[in-house]
């Protein structure tokens, strides 16, 4: 679904909504911080504590962040993701990732555009592997990751509230 990575592309999900993927402006950074809110106090995939603080938020899609990349439906923010290196120094060459995906567009192709995007720019911004330090184990998404090419390579007992937590990674072409 990327064939450009760095490029605005485009990808069809099961709607006849275009869904168009690319980096954030200024105004949809806002309407992130939203959902990305409303996503830990649901509690679905991070372990972040709500109330999201602003500094909290900014310390995961701000700063340091290599790339934030959107999916939006008629102009409306439906999903994005960021990648970053994992680690410091000699391990920067490996990226980690967060996606998250509005309510309302769950199940309907957008996660994984967004994920097949982060694949094509992770390579193209000179990574060569993506980690995933924190997957819990009841998360939905598991699924496509596995058979987007990630393996699990570790696992945290009972990393939250008794739930295990997973390490992904796979390589990118």
């Amino acid at each position: 679904m990327c064939d450009h990575p760095g490029m605005a592309t485009e990808a069809t999900p099961n709607t006849s909504d275009r869904v168009e993927i690319g980096p954030l402006d200024a105004a949809t950074s806002v309407e992130l911080f939203t959902l990305f809110a409303q996503i830990v106090a649901d509690g679905d995939g991070f372990p972040q504590l709500p109330p999201l603080a602003r500094g909290v938020y900014e310390d995961t899609w701000v700063r340091p962040i290599t790339a934030v990349i959107g999916a939006t439906v008629g102009g409306a923010l439906a999903g994005a993701y960021y990648l970053k290196p994992n680690f410091a120094g000699r391990g920067a060459h490996i990226a980690n990732a967060g996606y998250v995906v509005a309510r309302a567009w769950r199940r309907q192709g957008i996660g994984r555009a967004l994920v097949t995007d982060s694949i094509a720019r992770a390579a193209a911004l000179g990574f060569d592997a993506v980690q995933f330090n924190f997957v819990f184990e009841a998360n939905p998404a598991r699924g496509l990751y596995e058979e987007l090419g990630w393996q699990v390579i570790g696992r945290i007992p009972g990393a939250l509230g008794g739930e295990d937590a997973l390490i992904y990674w796979r390589a990118v072409p």
